[in-house]
């Protein structure tokens, strides 16, 4: 019975931490697909960085993430900030510009 806990605690992280990667990997891929479907000129527009410099930071993160870094390694917390930085400034901003709707 002493060996059941130790085994435990590892399927415990091992869920944990497969149900961030696939958080990872969804906000990553999510962002990368909007900024790429996205026209250049209104990156500037809002006063962010350039469709060019957003497409390659989310698509470094998400290779780093798909390498096998992990979301819990540095690259893995650099990738989901950057996804979701993307996701809830730069992307309201566009849609802002877009259709002149505010909020979600």
């Amino acid at each position: 019975m002493a060996h059941a806990a130790p085994l435990f605690a590892f399927e415990v992280r091992y869920v944990i931490e497969l149900i961030l990667l696939v958080f990872a990997l969804i906000v990553q891929g999510v962002a990368l697909v909007h900024a790429i479907t996205q026209r250049s000129d209104a990156f500037t527009a809002i006063g962010t960085l350039p469709k060019g410099g957003w497409v390659a930071i989310l698509a470094v993160c998400l290779v780093l993430t798909l390498l096998g870094f992990g979301p819990i390694s540095l690259f893995g917390l650099i990738g989901i900030a950057a996804g979701l930085i993307y996701l809830l400034d730069v992307r309201v901003g566009l849609r802002d510009l877009s259709d002149g709707r505010g909020s979600w």
